[in-house]
């Protein structure tokens, strides 16, 4: 990963207003392969069963966990599509459940629904959040969003990589952000950072412990 960066908020407890809380939806599914483009795909799907869905720009849908096969990238045993919505949304969702996605030509079903509390963690992670591709700027970039959010938090910059797909493109870095307080773990976690979050991009999820305090 790339260097450390302290991220500090500017005290603006009365200038900030808390983002609206959101809540995970979590589904088993089962399939096979899918390529390394599928969000495209798969958020597709996912609006053309639920358009409801497209109609609210804090949906997002957190990046499948699939191990790296010859066929491409592949769905483990008990994996789970999970979205990020507004809390209001959640008993909507639940009308995915039994329903075929063909995404990309791969043919995934979607079972029974959990929902599940967003809890505050310290440390999180995000895969992919958009911006420049220049490291100082980007950095910059989440600072000002972080400030303007009133969280405190360090941040370590990975690496800069590209989902591509579907004729676009969408461009950013790996970010962890480690010593939050619970209360800002929470506003990034509601409001992510960057833009693309129905293609998995900027939502933010536990990482392991990572700690500058003595």
């Amino acid at each position: 990963m790339g260097e450390r960066h302290e991220a500090v908020g500017r005290d603006t407890r009365h200038q900030v207003s808390a983002p609206a809380e959101m809540i995970d939806v979590a589904f088993e599914i089962g399939g096979g392969t899918l390529p390394a483009s599928y969000p495209f795909a798969l958020w597709e799907e996912l609006t053309r069963l639920l358009p409801l869905l497209g109609e609210h720009e804090q949906v997002g849908v957190i990046p499948l966990r699939m191990a790296q096969s010859n066929e491409g990238m592949l769905l483990p045993k008990r994996a789970k599509l999970v979205l990020r919505l507004p809390k209001e949304l959640a008993a909507a969702a639940a009308a995915l459940e039994q329903q075929q996605l063909n995404v990309a030509g791969c043919e995934l079903l979607l079972g029974s629904s959990k929902t599940r509390a967003i809890q505050h963690y310290p440390t999180l992670h995000a895969q992919l959040v958009t911006g420049t591709d220049d490291e100082i700027s980007f950095v910059a970039e989440v600072e000002s969003a972080l400030a303007a959010m009133g969280v405190k938090a360090n941040l370590i910059c990975g690496r800069f990589h590209t989902l591509a797909g579907n004729n676009r493109a969408i461009s950013g870095y790996s970010l962890v952000l480690h010593d939050l307080k619970p209360e800002g773990s929470l506003r990034v976690q509601y409001a992510g950072l960057g833009n693309e979050r129905q293609f998995g991009c900027g939502i933010f999820e536990p990482h392991k412990v990572i700690s500058s305090q003595e």
